[in-house]
């Protein structure tokens, strides 16, 4: 089974990229595969609303968007961690989610794929929960189905993330429990 990790900070080796890292990292030491999508070097256009995918056709707009489409696709379960910008995810994550729009039209491409979400505040109260949500509305969406850090919502930690024990306990919990639900799955 494969695990998809989305950075989505326009910041390469920040704090969501070493998120993705160590959600990664360790859903490998328990036998998973993963790959991921850093939007640090990706180059994703917003959606121009042009309906084409709604007509079954290919989306018009040509950059990274189509390797994304792939990646989505053959994952079993779809991490995201995002920095919180003004209190929601990232430009780079709403491009994403809004051209995904494509998979859901053309299918629920995404239905009954296991999610879970991570953000990065400038405090331990720095708008986390309400990014974590925008992250989840998303995958509910698309069908999907959403899990947590087993208490809470996921990944909550403020920055540096790597400074940070308490959030971290929070992403590992989280890595933790998509791995015990998809191991279940199988």
């Amino acid at each position: 089974m494969k695990i998809l990790g989305i950075s989505g900070s326009p910041i390469a080796d920040g704090n969501s990229e070493y998120l993705i890292d160590t959600v990664l990292n360790a859903a490998k030491a328990r036998g998973f595969e993963t790959d991921s999508v850093l939007l640090s070097s990706a180059k994703i256009a917003p959606c121009t609303a042009c309906g084409a995918c709604g007509q079954g056709e290919k989306c018009p707009i040509n950059d990274d968007m189509e390797a994304v489409y792939s990646k989505l696709t053959d994952a079993d379960a779809i991490i995201v961690a995002t920095p919180v910008y003004f209190g929601s995810v990232t430009a780079q994550v709403k491009a994403l989610f809004d051209r995904s729009v494509l998979l859901r039209r053309q299918g629920f491409q995404l239905k009954s794929k296991l999610g879970a979400a991570m953000a990065v505040g400038g405090s331990r109260n720095g708008g986390q929960e309400k990014t974590i949500q925008v992250v989840q509305d998303w995958m509910h969406i698309h069908g999907m189905v959403v899990t947590g850090d087993g208490g809470h919502f996921g990944g909550i930690v403020k920055n540096p993330a790597a400074d940070d024990d308490e959030g971290m306990v929070t992403v590992k919990d989280t890595i933790e429990n998509v791995c015990d639900i998809l191991g279940m799955m199988k």
